[in-house]
């Protein structure tokens, strides 16, 4: 399977990008860097994509596990390489749900959307450490046979 992107140049680092969905993103460096702010860093694309795969993968696995989601926002926080390539070396994910949930149900949500479905975890070459926030509180983590042993029959 194959997927082709792309962008045009618009002066100095502004770029115009599409993909096969038909919709525009803009993308630029800091004006730091010779951009003009006009447009979100790439890097901050990679997040935005990662967060967008888990987060269209828990909906999707929740809704299927009969668990009522009320709200849902996941919020990645990347470190970075400081010598170039500064690439991407370890990214927290922490997944703020609320609703009537069941703990171990989302947990393995959360395993399933890494390890399984979530395409643009696998593309990325850093540690992905999950956090989970339900209803307010902290949820520690459990692994995937402990999510899968607290399930109800």
């Amino acid at each position: 399977m194959e997927m082709k992107v792309q962008a045009k140049w618009l002066g100095q680092r502004h770029f115009q990008a599409e993909g096969p969905s038909g919709n525009t993103v803009y993308m630029d460096a800091s004006r730091e860097d010779g951009g003009t702010g006009q447009g979100n860093r790439p890097m901050e694309l990679l997040l935005m994509g990662l967060v967008g795969c888990t987060g269209i993968d828990m909906s999707l696995i929740l809704e299927r596990m009969r668990q009522p989601v009320k709200q849902m926002h996941i919020e990645a926080v990347g470190h970075r390489r400081e010598e170039r390539p500064q690439a991407f070396t370890e990214i927290h994910l922490t997944y703020y749900l609320e609703g009537d949930l069941q703990p171990a149900k989302v947990w393995r949500a959360i395993h399933l959307s890494e390890e399984k479905y979530c395409s643009a975890s696998a593309s990325l070459n850093a540690k992905i450490v999950p956090h989970l926030m339900l209803n307010g509180s902290e949820i520690p983590p459990l692994d995937i046979v402990e999510a899968e042993e607290h399930l109800p029959d």
